[in-house]
């Protein structure tokens, strides 16, 4: 009589294998996606999951690995900008269209990476120019989500925002100024004012002329009395 030969098969549980989740729009360049649009990042792991807009396109001086993440748009006025302190620390807006990133948020995103800052921005007229910082970085609520800003390295929108590095942030409902007033008041936005400001990119959206420092003003591109059509702030990692 012939034997029988019993097998045995060992039955090991499946093991789900991840990709590293996106910290900014960089990694997610890298992982395949090539495409301007909305995405998510996780600025501080899997618990941290937060929408952003992607520019993926190349810019002034060539395509490039490293891709820009919008934390701040103006376009179109569709977005209430004049609002509180927590609102600002949040974000608010929406990606496909104007919006704030937020503060803790930025905090987070520039924590563990070095990163350089653009800003463009176009008049009614449609002359589009940028200005560009070598580094930026957003200190913690404890410091008053402080601007570190590195040095204006080149644009022709010329160098509005050195004046506001080292400035902690302020609301129409927290002062952190150094007016004697409250400048998000003065200026009805919210941004790193000092006393005031030389730029105002969270002002009152408006059409060209505007009140002297109220609107979304670049003070070396076109002045304090007007109101740009857009201004963009993007932020993508840079190697020291």
């Amino acid at each position: 009589k012939k034997g029988v030969r019993v097998v045995f098969v060992l039955l090991l549980p499946a093991v789900a294998y991840q990709l590293p989740r996106p910290q900014d729009c960089s990694d997610i360049y890298r992982s395949g996606s090539g495409l301007d649009g909305v995405y998510t990042i996780y600025p501080a792991g899997p618990t941290s999951p937060v929408q952003v807009y992607c520019d993926m396109g190349r810019d002034d001086v060539g395509d490039s690995a490293e891709k820009w993440t919008v934390i701040q748009r103006r376009q179109d006025g569709t977005v209430n900008f004049f609002m509180k302190w927590d609102h600002y620390k949040s974000g608010f807006g929406n990606a496909a269209g104007e919006y704030w990133l937020g503060l803790e948020t930025m905090h987070l995103l520039t924590q563990t990476r070095n990163y350089e800052l653009r800003v463009d921005m176009e008049d009614f007229e449609g002359q589009k120019v940028f200005a560009l910082y070598s580094a930026f970085s957003v200190g913690s609520e404890a410091d008053g989500y402080k601007l570190n800003l590195g040095s204006f390295i080149r644009g022709a929108a010329g160098d509005s925002l050195s004046f506001h590095n080292g400035r902690k942030f302020t609301t129409i409902d927290k002062d952190q100024d150094s007016h004697v007033t409250n400048c998000a008041r003065n200026a009805y936005g919210a941004f790193w004012y000092g006393d005031c400001h030389t730029s105002n990119p969270n002002g009152i959206y408006a059409w060209g002329p505007s009140a002297r420092a109220t609107g979304v003003h670049w003070n070396t591109f076109k002045g304090l009395e007007y109101s740009l059509k857009t201004m963009i702030m993007k932020i993508r990692p840079v190697a020291l």
